[in-house]
């Protein structure tokens, strides 16, 4: 556990100096360098930190280490309650169409950068390119042919927006709309995330074995 609070304190470190070079880490943390080389190479190892060598005006130029852009989503984010306050603001003043329509504005958005994307023939190899693309935004898809119907059963674990979605159900409507439209068959929605489920489910119907 020690090994494990001890990156976490060289992360909290950095993030609060913006670099440091070993000799640094290791007096605040009041270890040796050694040690602090030994962290350092697991969190280079995983992406989370980076190098490069400073010159000095005495001694030989030396390593000084900051954080890599992966690093982020290990400190707390508040995004959820911005958008909220902003949403909650634009419906205050200028009424829930007005809310509607920037819902349907981000899924115009979407669609054609999806549909700029989407490179594949068949209905399988589209819906396997939309759970990447839908992963590269942190929905943790899975997905899988029902032996029976041939439809995909598509999974997403994680809701990035779940907390907006829970009071504008727009976010679920414009995303199952954007479903539809870059896959240009039937979807339905079995679960919900906003609804306090444990996943959001799609059933995308097979269109192509039933022609």
């Amino acid at each position: 556990m020690r090994n494990s609070s001890t990156r976490n304190e060289i992360l909290q470190m950095l993030k609060k100096h913006g670099s440091l070079t070993v000799s640094e880490m290791a007096a605040e943390l009041k270890i040796t360098e050694m040690a602090v080389r030994r962290h350092l190479n697991t969190l280079e190892r995983d992406r989370l930190i980076e190098s490069h060598l400073v010159r000095q005006s005495m001694g030989r130029p030396t390593n000084v280490y900051s954080l890599t852009e992966e690093s982020e989503h290990l400190f707390p984010k508040h995004y959820s309650d911005f958008a909220l306050d902003f949403l909650q603001d634009i419906e205050e003043n200028e009424g829930n169409d007005k809310v509607s329509s920037l819902f349907r504005r981000r899924e115009e958005r979407m669609l054609k950068l999806y549909k700029q994307e989407m490179k594949g023939e068949t209905l399988e190899q589209k819906v396997e390119q939309l759970a990447v693309l839908q992963n590269q935004r942190g929905y943790m898809v899975e997905f899988e042919r029902d032996p029976e119907t041939g439809d995909f059963v598509f999974k997403e674990m994680n809701c990035p927006i779940s907390q907006v979605a829970k009071e504008y159900t727009h976010a679920c409507d414009c995303e199952l709309s954007l479903f539809k439209r870059v896959l240009d068959v039937e979807i339905e929605q079995r679960e919900c995330i906003s609804k306090g489920e444990d996943k959001c489910v799609y059933i995308i119907k097979n269109q192509e074995d039933q022609k």
